[in-house]
């Protein structure tokens, strides 16, 4: 696969990407993935080119202030049901296994 273009992306990130997935790539399939990300890299530049001059920044796409719903005290539920699910319980609570 030829490359007219400067490419973002050389083969040999391809290469540690691909180790630090342990992934296999066929010598074709990293000529694919190299021109395959410096393609997402020239996405990225376009964005980099919009003006955003007096663009407030956006943390949320939803005009929302607060969607969680107000803390309330209420009864518990019967510790015997609590536990009835539990794979492992003891003197009343759930046992798990001793971490070293």
């Amino acid at each position: 696969m030829k490359q007219n273009r400067k490419t973002h992306i050389c083969r040999e990130e391809v290469e540690h990407v691909a180790w630090l997935a342990h992934i296999k790539l066929t010598e074709e399939e990293k000529n694919l993935f190299t021109e395959q990300f410096s393609r997402i890299l020239d996405y990225f530049k376009k964005i980099d080119e919009a003006d955003t001059d007096g663009v407030p920044p956006t943390y949320h796409v939803l005009d929302l202030v607060n969607i969680f719903r107000e803390d309330k005290s209420g009864k518990s539920l019967p510790k015997k049901e609590v536990l009835k699910n539990a794979p492992r319980q003891e003197d009343g609570f759930f046992k798990s296994p001793r971490i070293v």
